[in-house]
């Protein structure tokens, strides 16, 4: 297996693929890689003649710096745990450095207001350090088609607006969140999780299906406010926040409509470590 920590070296190697065309898969990841990351490898490695995946803790997508300070870095068992799926991955395993060049900031971006809906309001600049950190990569390989998982849904629509908006030539692929046998969808920070605290957060999902059972008959602030009761009810969590948003512009639903596609975002805190889920409610 390839690995490489200078961007420099990665490029050179991928420039023959580049001029002759060849379709380059690329899935971006901060490693502590689950089923859900190797399933996003394997979709690249059945679409691609070749796929590269990225390792890399972006600190400038972390408004807090002790949840960047704990986030796990796993570097030698990702790789395992690539190798298993195919061991002709390539891996771009950078130091900050090789990325930011000494000058670790995120540029500004407008997503058009996708930025400022959930996981915007909450994390101040962190769309800002994702679209910076997406879009040094895509320079870097020039893939032909990425790979994101729905679970971060609001965090894959920035990033096809970054492309759109960029003109940058990469197909954007979302693919399905892969959940435990409990419901709970994979996370890197599930790791962080204890055994009970990981049993208990299947709540999280559980949510989220009768909510979506709900939202047939009630509207969007009905199901909002039981959400939040039943959170209230339940000590070992502490809810940041529950929206019912319209799927392209992540609007909060004031009222149905139906020419939309709505989906409910969630995100919990369970003992300081936070969670994200999302489920379409079409």
């Amino acid at each position: 297996m390839l690995i490489f920590n200078k961007k420099a070296a990665l490029v050179s190697y991928l420039k023959p693929f580049i001029a002759s065309k060849k379709s380059i898969g690329f899935v971006p990841t901060m490693g502590a890689l689950h089923e859900g990351h190797l399933f996003l490898i394997a979709t690249s490695i059945n679409n691609n003649t070749v796929t590269v995946v990225s390792i890399f803790v972006n600190p400038t997508q972390f408004n807090n710096p002790d949840d960047l300070k704990k986030y796990p870095r796993t570097l030698e068992k990702d790789v395992e745990n690539i190798k298993k799926v195919s061991p002709n991955v390539i891996v771009y395993a950078p130091s900050v450095e090789d990325i930011y060049e000494g000058s670790t900031y995120s540029e500004s971006y407008s997503f058009d207001g996708l930025e400022f809906q959930m996981e915007g309001k909450f994390r101040p600049g962190h769309f800002d350090g994702v679209g910076t950190v997406v879009k040094r990569l895509f320079e870097i390989i020039q893939p032909s088609n990425a790979y994101f998982g729905e679970k971060d849904f609001q965090q894959l629509q920035i990033v096809r607006k970054l492309v759109e908006k960029h003109h940058i030539p990469v197909n954007i692929v979302g693919c399905p969140i892969h959940r435990e046998e409990n419901g709970l969808a994979m996370s890197s920070r599930n790791e962080r999780l204890t055994a009970q605290e990981r049993q208990e957060a299947s709540l999280i999902f559980k949510t989220l299906q009768t909510a979506k059972e709900k939202f047939g008959t009630k509207s969007a602030k009905e199901v909002t406010e039981w959400v939040q009761k039943e959170f209230q009810n339940n000590t070992n969590f502490t809810l940041e926040y529950f929206e019912i948003a319209d799927e392209n512009t992540l609007i909060t639903c004031i009222r149905k409509s139906k020419s939309k596609k709505y989906r409910a975002f969630i995100a919990v805190f369970v003992n300081n470590i936070r969670l994200i889920d999302t489920i379409s409610l079409n």
